[in-house]
């Protein structure tokens, strides 16, 4: 078979399989076990990973389309749609281009539309500390 004609792959990563170090794949990924490191494909790609509710990511997810129903406890990117499913627990920042979110699911960090998000800008400012006022407070007065 010629490598352009090649069918799209599809990855699974079983229950009870742990996979430790970054993933860079194409097509699409489903997880069903752990990973423990970076999921990465090309932000310019059509990219998939599925993180099912048995699945986990310890480290960041930069695909441009995400779905998650397990874990991620790291920084979520997607370049252009993150879905987050009903048992989704995410412990950072889900930067995005599109969302949907459904009830039940959990983000322990900043939900944070990004148009940029494929070039992997950050456009997260930090809150003022306590005792210190924002610029916009001060010039209010």
């Amino acid at each position: 078979m010629a490598r352009n004609k090649m069918e799209k792959g599809v990855t699974l990563i079983a229950a009870n399989t742990e996979v430790t170090g970054d993933v860079k794949f194409v097509n699409q990924l489903y997880i069903n076990g752990h990973v423990a490191g970076n999921v990465l494909a090309d932000s310019s790609s059509d990219a998939t990973v599925v993180v099912s509710e048995e699945g986990s990511v310890t480290g960041e997810i930069r695909v441009p389309n995400v779905v998650v129903n397990g874990s991620v406890e790291g920084n979520v990117y997607a370049a252009n749609r993150v879905e987050l499913a009903a048992k989704a627990a995410v412990k950072g920042n889900v930067y995005y281009k599109l969302i949907e979110m459904q009830l039940g699911a959990m983000v322990d960090g900043q939900l944070v539309h990004d148009e940029s998000v494929a070039a992997g800008g950050e456009n997260v400012h930090p809150f003022p500390k306590d005792g210190q006022e924002s610029a916009a407070a001060e010039a209010a007065e």
